[in-house]
């Protein structure tokens, strides 16, 4: 059932709108609205049992860090907001943790592909964070760093994982490279220079990789 889906797909739309026309207004009500349509479709369409609980909670938290960010720029909300998405993917890994245990050649090589330019955006941004005199935040984006990077990895497993359905495993697939993406936007527009029209993509990106994740959880485990 794709009842919440079209919801979902709306208030993202407006989030972008809301965002490129710089009204807070309207972002405080289809941002935080995204996800609550998420959460209820995947809901009504799984009753958060089994392996589908920890992408209940990778939801919830989501939420709790689109507030947190949205409420306030400043660098004491990043944190938080970091640290509740940082929880979100570590419900979103735990959820995949049984894709995590396959190893073969193609593992090794998704493996070796995120780790490598991963470790380089990170030292980019790091590098700007460092020359903007912020060093409080250089542990907490290593270890974000780090977690989104498994994530990654271990949604891309489930194209090789027997279990998964390729539709399935295609959305989780991509909705995961896109999130981290809108990470990647995110980081890039604040630390180290300006992206046009920067939190559209990053928004944009967001909400695409988030409805990813969750329309191939709801294939696969629905």
């Amino acid at each position: 059932m794709v009842l919440w889906l079209i919801p979902a797909l709306f208030f993202a739309a407006l989030e972008a709108v809301a965002v490129s026309k710089n009204s807070r207004r309207l972002e405080y009500v289809a941002k935080p609205a995204v996800m609550v349509c998420l959460f209820i479709w995947l809901y009504t369409n799984t009753g958060l049992q089994g392996n589908t609980l920890w992408f209940g909670l990778g939801i919830l938290f989501s939420l709790a860090g689109d507030v947190l960010l949205m409420v306030s720029p400043g660098n004491r909300m990043f944190l938080l907001g970091l640290i509740a998405f940082l929880f979100a993917h570590i419900f979103y890994i735990t959820g995949f943790r049984e894709e995590l245990g396959i190893v073969s050649a193609w593992s090794l090589i998704l493996l070796v592909f995120i780790a490598i330019n991963v470790s380089r955006l990170i030292r980019r941004i790091i590098g700007a964070v460092r020359a903007k005199g912020e060093n409080k935040l250089i542990a907490p984006i290593i270890v974000y760093g780090t977690v989104i990077s498994v994530m990654l990895y271990a949604a891309m497993s489930t194209i090789y994982a027997p279990a998964w359905k390729t539709s399935a495993a295609f959305f989780v697939s991509v909705g995961a490279f896109l999130f981290c993406a809108s990470d990647v936007v995110l980081a890039w527009n604040k630390f180290v220079s300006p992206v046009r029209n920067g939190r559209v993509w990053n928004m944009v990106l967001y909400h695409l990789g988030q409805i990813g994740l969750v329309a191939g959880v709801i294939s696969q485990l629905g």
